[in-house]
């Protein structure tokens, strides 16, 4: 269930807001008149999330370059890293 707060709490409650997104890796949820308007989460749980649309776009690249067959086969890719590396 998310946590949602008023504006005000920013100011007031902030270490209760940072608290809870350590503790349960998750975003409070900030409203202003009543209204959503913010998402607040620990630098930790920011960094994990844009890690996962990172790599969730690699692995559509990874896909896409398969449906396309331009891939090569891991073996032919590591005798290649080996050769380069022998140089």
């Amino acid at each position: 269930m998310p946590k949602i707060m008023p504006s005000s709490d920013l100011r007031n409650k902030y270490n209760e807001i940072s608290e809870f997104c350590h503790k349960y890796s998750e975003p409070v949820y900030i409203t202003k008149n009543g209204q959503g308007d913010l998402a607040v989460m620990s630098i930790e749980t920011y960094e994990k999330l844009i890690g996962m649309f990172e790599l969730h776009g690699l692995l559509n690249e990874g896909m896409n370059a398969m449906k396309k067959r331009k891939v090569s086969a891991a073996a032919d890719v590591f005798e290649k890293i080996e050769s380069n590396l022998t140089k």
